[in-house]
């Protein structure tokens, strides 16, 4: 069964980007994997992360977008933080960078993700 964090809201803190979970005990134990996918389906940028046993799904809404641009354009440091636990989510400006630009214009993603992703990140 996959392992999926979702984040409650975010914070932009000293040039950094904490998105807030409850979901501590995902975190425990949890290194960055240092990429991220996309989940054309629920219109999500996804940063893996792992355990010793599986990947954990840090589920990056369209909801907060607006702040993963801004970290983008900051290439600020991003951190995943419950109340006791955080991860820094290494690579995560490039990788997000990455991927925005293999989306554009790219149907294989899908046009509705295609649409959301440059109306956002691409001032399209």
């Amino acid at each position: 069964m996959r392992k999926i964090v979702q984040f409650k809201h975010t914070t932009y803190e000293n040039g950094t980007l904490y998105l807030h979970t409850d979901q501590a005990e995902l975190l425990q134990g949890t290194t960055a994997a240092g990429q991220i996918i996309a989940d054309s389906d629920r219109y999500a940028f996804v940063y893996l992360a792992e355990n010793e046993e599986e990947y954990v799904y840090l589920y990056l809404e369209e909801s907060m977008w607006d702040e993963l641009k801004k970290a983008l354009q900051e290439k600020s440091a991003v951190i995943a933080k419950s109340h006791d636990y955080s991860l820094e989510l290494d690579q995560f400006t490039e990788e997000l960078d990455y991927l925005v630009s293999n989306i554009e214009g790219n149907g294989n993603y899908g046009d509705e993700m295609v649409k959301k992703v440059e109306s956002v990140f691409l001032d399209k």
